[in-house]
Formats: C-alpha cells, structure tokens, sequence
C-alpha cells in the first residue's frame, strides 16, 4: 500500500524540511501540524513509512524513528514533473456544499487549477476570507488522500464578465476552454479531439455551471470569447458531478491514467540525492 502523503509549506513551516540539502540518511522532526496528524490522528508508529511534499513536485519518502517526538529518517528525495497539459475546473458556486464536493474529486482525478465562479443562477455567494479558506482546505485534503505531489492551485474568484475575459485571454494562448451547457449542439467526441491538439504547456479548462445551469447569456458571452460549448450526453448531471466527469474524460486523453504521462518520480537535483 502507498504510503501516506502530507503537505507542507517551506516558506511558513519552521522546520529543516524547508532545506534545499536535504539528504538521504538524515533525521529531522515533522512539522507540528504534520506530527499531530500523522502520529495522534492516524496513529502511526515507529517504523511505518510516509512521504511529505511541499505541494510543488516535492517528494520526500521516510521512516518514523520516534512517533513521540515526530523525528523521521529520510530514505529518499526526489521530485515528480508536472503535467504536459493542464487541467483546470472553473466551477461556478453551488448550494448544498456541491461546489466542494465537485473540487474535491477534481483533485482526485487530477486538475491543476480550480476558478470559482459567482455565475449568474449561483444562490452560494462567495465570502472572501471564509469561502476561499474552506475551498484551500478541501483541496490540501483532497490532495493528501490522493497521495498527490502537485496541489492545485486555487485562482481568485470571477464573475461572469471576468470569467469571459478571462476565456477570451486563453483562447488567445492557446488554451482550450469547454463550457458544459445542456442545449449545446457540440457532442463531447469533438472536445476530445480538440483536447489532444493542445501544445505541451497549454491548459484545457473546464466551465460547470450552478444547480440553475448556465443563463444564456453566459453561455453566448463565454462562447464569444473562444470558449466551446457542449453537452456530456443526454442525461443531466448535477453540478457536483458534471465537472469531475469531464475531466475524467479529459485525463484519459491526455494519458493522465498511463504512469508513463510524465508525473513519475525521479531525483531532485540539488536536494542531496544522486541522479
């Protein structure tokens, strides 16, 4: 069984695991936060194995010498590609905590970056401060039961016109955006094989819509702004579903389900283990 993952930040934590020379055999103490969850919550023991990353690519593999204490020994570091093309989920805010549920398994399946959108249907409202945190803590969760080296990142909130300028400036980049909307006439085949004529670096978006859907009028503006619009079948998904299963799709063109996509791990240079 893989060992379990856990995240932590360099520039914040005050811990030896901020170090560019980090190297095989050395001991070291695990973030407070890391320690309580990994030795009090899941009641790991000396001897059992886990990975820590810093969210990034980082990818540290070590042993619990001490659960008291937290210390850890080491045994490798490496560090894991990032993808040849992104995934992003803009995900427009829902009720009834179905926009988390959404980002929640988009991290799982793998996507890069999330948006959240107040759409113009959307009942949620965002409350900066509060609603950005809640979102940042699904996906750090989300990304640890996932056993994930690369967090997404969590993009600043749009609103339906900053949502448009925003696809118009991707079109521009060569980016591809796909907005799900229930009365388009474009099948999802043809997205397919738009997705797998995107260039290395470039980013394929996704675009969910409120429980009320996408208003026509966000479905014209997007559109109009190089966005595509179309339908996953003839059966109606909720917005907690819809986006995780476009992406899956997506990920399946782009090879995200063969290991051999590009995220397997290799040795970190400059992080004291050798090549």
């Amino acid at each position: 069984m893989t060992a379990p993952l856990f995240l932590f930040d360099p520039a914040h934590d005050d811990t030896p695991l901020a170090s560019d020379e980090l190297h095989a055999g050395w001991r070291l103490s695990l973030p407070e936060h890391v320690r309580r969850h990994a030795i009090q919550v899941m009641r790991m023991a000396e001897g059992d194995r886990l990975r820590l990353s810093d969210g990034e690519g980082l990818l540290i593999q070590a042993t619990i010498r001490d659960g008291a204490s937290g210390l850890v020994e080491i045994d490798q570091v490496g560090r894991q590609a990032g993808p040849r093309v992104r995934l992003g989920l803009i995900q427009a805010l829902a009720k009834g905590g179905r926009d988390e549920s959404a980002i929640e398994a988009a991290t799982q399946l793998g996507v890069d970056r999330v948006t959240p959108w107040q759409a113009d249907r959307s009942i949620a409202r965002w409350k900066a401060g509060r609603t950005d945190r809640r979102w940042e803590q699904v996906l750090v969760a989300a990304t640890e039961q996932s056993r994930r080296t690369w967090k997404p990142l969590l993009t600043p909130m749009v609103t339906s016109r900053g949502l448009a300028d925003d696809c118009r400036q991707a079109a521009g980049r060569g980016d591809l955006t796909v907005v799900l909307h229930q009365d388009a006439a474009e099948g999802f085949n043809r997205i397919e094989e738009m997705a797998a004529g995107v260039a290395e670096g470039g980013t394929v978006r996704v675009v969910v819509g409120p429980e009320g859907g996408i208003s026509d009028g966000e479905a014209e503006a997007l559109t109009g702004a190089g966005a595509v619009a179309c339908t996953l079948g003839t059966n109606i998904l909720r917005a907690s579903t819809a986006g995780p299963a476009a992406l899956a799709l997506l990920a399946r063109i782009l090879g995200r389900f063969d290991r051999a996509e590009g995220r397997g791990p290799r040795p970190a240079s400059g992080l004291g283990l050798p090549a």
